[in-house]
């Protein structure tokens, strides 16, 4: 069992909310364009080289692994802000 800080909970920076809601808009946003992209290949969409569908396609590529760098550098953050506040008790 873990113990509870007797300082109560750390409190949420700025900088964190702002890591998690770009995060998980980037990882909604890649999910959405590899359902549109997986949707309009058998609907007929063949070139996915004219208009707005290159970006659709290579979004997903890139956001996704940005997004998952993000959660990550999160958890880094958080893990050594609690360990340094656990060290200060």
């Amino acid at each position: 069992m873990s113990t509870r800080t007797p300082g109560g909970d750390i409190p949420i920076r700025r900088l964190d909310r702002i890591l998690a809601f770009m995060s998980l808009g980037l990882a909604v946003l890649s999910i959405g364009c590899f359902v549109a992209v997986i949707i309009a290949r058998p609907a007929g969409v063949t070139d996915f080289t004219e208009g707005l569908w290159p970006v659709v396609a290579l979004l997903p590529l890139i956001a996704l692994p940005v997004a998952f760098l993000m959660i990550v550098a999160l958890l880094i953050m958080t893990f050594v802000r609690r360990a340094r506040a656990n060290r200060g008790n």
